[in-house]
């Protein structure tokens, strides 16, 4: 199998603009303290709008922010949609903001295990595509976002979907040599060319090495969730690719 991560979108003209304006606002207000701003009122306000241009709920007020997609090839619908920002506003605001966009979409908050504090928010939900993941975060005067969606059909159909309560691992050698990955007291090898191969594992933490003739070996360990596949793919090169998140 392979995939494709196309790369975070750091909007550097955004910031450009953004600290214009900071340093505007400041000469302004230094020339005549008292005088009306109202835009740039409206920008600093702690109020929240949703971008009406990302593929998931985002603030229209960031210094960051970058879509992440795993993706089956051949298959253009993404596996696994992964938001990351970073917004000038409190916490509290922000988790209102995504309860408000995110019910508006038809996602259903799960309260098992939901954590909601001052400095973190951990939420589950179930989309009309999948489960959905929401973190938060305190960050000097701003707060992190990191929102997941998944898409359950996309998955099921490229047997990727985890058995109810487990986890899934993929391994992948599109190298010109045999591979070989030991995991969980398993040695799995895969001839050059051959199709991906999976296997189901409770959730928990396991070392592994992938092993490949005339390479180092490479060895980690991965932090298995209930629901999640990762992949774990030797390149062309021989080489161990770090492990990715497919679902």
């Amino acid at each position: 199998m392979r995939t494709v991560r196309p790369g975070a979108q750091v909007p550097a003209h955004w910031r450009a603009v953004a600290c214009g304006l900071v340093l505007l606002a400041s000469c302004m207000l230094a020339a005549g303290a008292g005088a009306g701003l109202p835009h740039l009122t409206a920008l600093f306000s702690a109020e929240l709008t949703p971008d009406p241009a990302t593929r998931l709920p985002a603030p229209t007020r960031y210094s960051y922010r970058g879509i992440h997609t795993t993706v089956v090839q051949g298959v253009e619908t993404p596996l696994r949609t992964k938001l990351e920002a970073t917004v000038p506003a409190e916490l509290g605001n922000v988790l209102a903001f995504y309860r408000t966009e995110l019910g508006k979409l038809g996602w259903q908050e799960q309260h098992d295990g939901a954590v909601v504090s001052a400095d973190h928010v951990q939420l589950a939900f179930v989309s009309p595509l999948g489960p959905g993941m929401l973190a938060l975060d305190r960050k000097d005067s701003g707060t992190t976002i990191n929102l997941v969606q998944k898409n359950a059909s996309v998955a099921t159909n490229a047997n990727v979907m985890p058995e109810p309560g487990q986890a899934k691992l993929v391994f992948a050698n599109i190298s010109e040599t045999d591979a070989t990955l030991t995991i969980n007291d398993r040695t799995i090898k895969r001839a050059a060319g051959a199709y991906a191969v999976s296997l189901d594992l409770q959730p928990g933490r396991y070392s592994y090495e992938v092993s490949v003739p005339g390479h180092p070996a490479t060895t980690n360990i991965l932090n298995f969730a209930a629901g999640d596949t990762w992949e774990l793919t030797v390149g062309r090169d021989g080489e161990a690719w770090s492990p990715l998140l497919l679902y």
